[in-house]
């Protein structure tokens, strides 16, 4: 048989090397929510004041969601495997002095450092993913697993936040970091192999990074102010104004510079651009619910922090079978948007379930089978928007591509705390108010209040939901994909051979 360029073959090792990415996602995913439960304790330990606590949430958000496109650019610069295994190497680092930290000021550093190095990791994990992966069926699979870790680390960060957090340290939550990341950066340097031709040469555009950076923090913290002061308070008006003008005044510059930081063809494109908006929407919905239900279970019904973390099972078993057995399995034989408007469908109906919640609800009645719904409607989805908004990209593109998707999760997720947190507080504040007359019993007035306040701000998260649903079937309008490969030449033998393989054993 005629030589075959190396170029053209798919990576032998590629399966190993969805081990490590899959790695390093679960550890950026699990930090979102591993170190809300070790908060209380660390801030006792380290002085923290109440005014300055979400910070240690916060500046670990501002980095990460502000500096993602300038790291998914970097990683198409600079190499893809070079920039994955620094930001490893860097988040074990920061990682090492959270945990060793000794005052609050210590303490915020790591974190900010933390989210800038995340946000040169998750992009070059993603654009890794998409570049190593050309053949459709094989892709469908590994975007899969992918997709299940990038839905349910949140949730699986509940429950080892609080097994550390009760039978070690809170320090522990952020020391577990070092080994995952020294794992998966000796296992990408050895393994993975970056395919040649696909680094974007063109120089940086230095004013695209300013504006798209400030742009983003100061819509982050917009929201975070709008959290704490008020929707109508100076600071947050002025914070969405100077965003709108900062990210309008980036789109502009983009539209105009030779080497744009973030080419508009990106996101211009009508699929991709419909992945970015339904997924981030949808992750507005699911940001709220983690932190009502965390809140639900231990302050009402009055859980520790392991049975909390062990209570949200039922979604990240649901999310897995979505992702790996739903949507990996379906995504070469259907449209995207007819796994994504389903799957988001079948979300708002498990989140419509929680809008019945009481203080008195549950738990196996209401409350597993509405986790059951949003993991499986979740995943499902998840799945083919994760690689959809990578498809078709060209290889110099992709780290930016792949920064989009972490942007639009890491927005939607800020805007989903403050949002849904002040709608929960109106509607408790008035539930109040408006009983408060016939109470006898303060504390179960509190209480019901609180459960109100979550019913009613969940009603929003199912109509979001349903939004995005409406964006997936409408605007994302691409067919079927075929059973080539989208770079490269696998053969069908190594593609039947692939689909043999167990989907858990990779």
């Amino acid at each position: 048989m005629p030589k075959t360029p190396d170029t053209a073959l798919p990576d032998p090792n590629r399966w190993k090397a969805l081990v490590f990415i899959a790695l390093a996602q679960l550890m950026v995913v699990l930090d979102a929510t591993i170190v809300n439960i070790a908060l209380p304790s660390a801030q006792q330990d380290l002085g923290i004041s109440d005014a300055n606590r979400q910070w240690v949430i916060t500046a670990y958000a501002l980095a990460f969601g502000g500096l993602l496109l300038f790291g998914g650019r970097i990683a198409d610069i600079w190499g893809r495997k070079r920039t994955f295994v620094v930001g490893l190497l860097g988040f074990a680092a920061a990682s090492a002095l959270g945990g060793a930290a000794t005052n609050e000021a210590m303490m915020l550093g790591s974190r900010a450092l933390q989210g800038a190095f995340g946000a040169l990791l998750a992009p070059a994990a993603l654009s890794l993913l998409a570049v190593t992966f050309t053949d459709v069926r094989e892709r469908a699979k590994a975007f899969g697993i992918f997709g299940a870790i990038a839905g349910g680390g949140g949730a699986v960060g509940l429950i080892l936040g609080g097994f550390l957090t009760e039978y070690l340290n809170w320090r522990w939550t952020f020391f577990v970091n070092i080994p995952f990341a020294i794992v998966a950066a000796a296992g990408a340097y050895f393994v993975i192999r970056e395919p040649a031709g696909g680094r974007n040469r063109s120089p940086l555009d230095i004013p695209g990074v300013v504006l798209s950076t400030l742009g983003l923090v100061a819509l982050v913290y917009g929201f975070t102010r709008a959290e704490s002061d008020g929707w109508a308070a100076g600071a947050t008006v002025g914070l969405f104004i100077a965003s709108a003008v900062l990210l309008l005044a980036f789109v502009f510059v983009e539209s105009k510079v030779k080497s744009p930081l973030l080419p508009l063809r990106v996101l211009m494109e009508r699929n991709r651009g419909g992945v970015y908006l339904s997924l981030g929407l949808a992750v507005i919905s699911m940001f709220g619910l983690f932190l009502f239900l965390t809140y639900y279970l231990q302050i009402v019904k009055g859980y520790s922090p392991v049975m909390t973390g062990f209570a949200f099972l039922p979604m990240i078993a649901g999310m897995i079978t979505g992702s790996t057995q739903i949507g990996a399995r379906l995504m070469t034989r259907v449209a995207p948007r007819y796994l994504m408007g389903p799957g988001f469908l079948v979300a708002a109906l498990g989140m419509l379930l929680l809008t019945q919640l009481e203080i008195g609800s549950s738990y196996a009645g209401l409350i597993l089978p509405a986790q059951l719904l949003l993991g499986l409607g979740m995943g499902t989805a998840f799945m083919p928007a994760m690689s959809l908004a990578t498809h078709g990209i060209e290889p110099r593109d992709a780290g930016v591509a792949s920064a989009m998707v972490n942007t639009s999760q890491q927005v939607g997720g800020a805007i989903g705390t403050a949002l849904l947190n002040t709608i929960a507080a109106s509607a408790t504040t008035a539930y109040i108010a408006s009983h408060a007359a016939g109470a006898t019993n303060e504390q179960l007035l509190q209480a019901q209040a609180m459960v109100h306040g979550y019913a009613s701000a969940i009603w929003w998260a199912v109509g979001i939901l349903l939004v995005s649903a409406t964006i997936a079937l409408t605007l994302i309008n691409t067919g079927r994909p075929g059973t080539t490969t989208i770079a490269g030449s696998a053969t069908e033998t190594d593609a039947e051979d692939a689909m043999k393989i167990p989907v858990i054993a990779h």
